[in-house]
């Protein structure tokens, strides 16, 4: 069985993505012990891009539909909703939001099957 990688690209203004990665690092833990999660990395652009990549790597698709819909997930995204709105910014919901308004002005989800991988020699 191989494992399945999701990529949450999100477009970050010009000046917002110290605030993205701040809200990230405060949400650290949510999806460590989720059955199924191998990997979590956050990809800041370094030329020609405003996206940043979330990238997610899971032992299967269904392990990614249990995260999405379950608690954690909805806790994570309902905090940084509840601190968005308490601070005056409309909406807010999911990755980017909270103090000072959204970080992320746009989001989309990639996924992809992993049929090759290669590690660094131990």
């Amino acid at each position: 069985m191989s494992s399945i990688v999701k990529f949450n690209v999100l477009t970050v203004p010009e000046g917002a993505g110290a605030t993205l990665e701040e809200r990230f690092a405060k949400r650290a833990g949510l999806v460590e012990g989720q059955p199924g999660f191998e990997e979590f990395q956050l990809l800041r652009p370094v030329e020609g891009t405003d996206k940043y990549l979330v990238y997610t790597r899971w032992r299967s698709e269904e392990d990614f539909r249990n995260w999405v819909e379950g608690q954690a997930f909805q806790r994570g995204h309902a905090q940084a909703a509840t601190e968005s709105r308490q601070e005056g910014s409309p909406g807010g919901h999911g990755h980017g939001h909270g103090r000072g308004g959204p970080a992320a002005t746009d989001s989309e989800l990639w996924g992809f099957e992993v049929v090759q991988r290669v590690s660094a020699r131990s």
